[in-house]
């Protein structure tokens, strides 16, 4: 049973309409501060709505953490013969310590590439976030991933 899925799962892989990423949704996983998954709405070629359901595994109080970005995405800025888009966005962020829930403002960037042949895309971003509940602070998310497009 489980071979069969694999092999399914490989054929649908390789007979999707296989284009550029700009549209459909990613799931996949991130890695860094913090590590998770992380999934991707295309709402346009530009535009995109960007989640993260992750735990922190570096500081000395771990915690679970979900966020959401609104990313627009800058073509021009890297030239190349790959599609490597830089993207920026506003969003937020909540994240729980054992006794305390954070609400915090999140503004995010990165680089994105995207695969011109497979249904994937790789990332690098930065992230400061703004804690604003229950208390003001300053926290600094970095990841890196990849996702899988479904068609």
């Amino acid at each position: 049973m489980k071979k069969s899925l694999l092999v399914l799962f490989f054929i649908s892989m390789f007979t999707t309409q296989i284009n550029s990423q700009e549209k459909g949704i990613g799931i996949g996983i991130i890695i860094g501060e913090p590590t998770g998954i992380s999934a991707k709405y295309w709402l346009d070629n530009n535009a995109a709505l960007d989640f993260g359901l992750a735990y922190s595994l570096f500081h000395t109080k771990s915690s679970f953490s979900l966020h959401t970005d609104y990313v627009i995405h800058n073509y021009s800025i890297i030239k190349s013969e790959f599609k490597i888009p830089v993207y920026y966005g506003i969003g937020g962020r909540i994240r729980s310590y054992s006794e305390k829930i954070y609400l915090g403002a999140r503004g995010v960037a990165g680089v994105l590439y995207i695969d011109k042949n497979l249904p994937i895309d790789a990332f690098i971003e930065i992230a400061p976030v703004f804690n604003l509940l229950p208390e003001t602070s300053l926290h600094l998310d970095l990841s890196i991933g990849v996702r899988y497009y479904l068609r």
